[in-house]
């Protein structure tokens, strides 16, 4: 290279130092934002939501019955009936003594109630799945222009109008 050459390279470089920072891999410039779009992620989180649903009822007979009592009583009531009844009559006297006795042994087994029923709701429990999609910003797809060439990149911020940029300069041999 011929001193002049090598003096203006100088003369360059020495104005340019106190403009730009120089650090050891180069020096940091900015750059002029052309576009910055930001990025969404989509995700779902899907909700389950349960409740209670009426499907229907539910015959429930109110206290257990003891039959100790009917059985007995039919028993004591048949053998009488047929020690009261005479001929063809005999039968129909033993049937309606068995029935008699039956009702009464019940009753006294039973402390005198009466069976009695009620009915009781049936719920089943029912769910479905509701999905619940969201967004959230990822960051940024920018792309910015130094020395008239465009560049892409992703940040995580919206940078504004420009962007700081890192410029190394290296030798090119032929």
């Amino acid at each position: 290279m011929n001193t002049l050459g090598t003096l203006t390279l100088s003369t360059l470089m020495l104005t340019l130092l106190p403009v730009l920072p120089v650090t050891a891999d180069g020096f940091r410039d900015q750059a002029r934002v052309i576009a910055s779009t930001p990025i969404y992620e989509r995700f779902n989180e899907p909700r389950r939501e349960c409740w209670s649903e009426l499907v229907g009822y539910e015959r429930v007979r109110g206290d257990k019955r003891e039959y100790g009592g009917a059985i007995l009583g039919g028993i004591v009531g048949g053998l009488a009936g047929s020690a009261i009844g005479k001929g063809s009559g005999r039968t129909l006297a033993a049937a309606v003594g068995a029935a008699t006795g039956a009702i009464t042994g019940d009753r006294m087994g039973n402390g005198g109630r009466a069976p009695y029923a009620y009915s009781r709701p049936i719920h089943e429990e029912r769910c479905s799945v509701t999905d619940s999609w969201s967004q959230r910003l990822t960051g940024y797809d920018v792309v910015y222009r130094y020395q008239g060439r465009d560049y892409t990149a992703f940040l995580p911020y919206d940078p504004g109008p420009t962007v700081k940029v890192r410029v190394d300069v290296n030798l090119a041999e032929d």
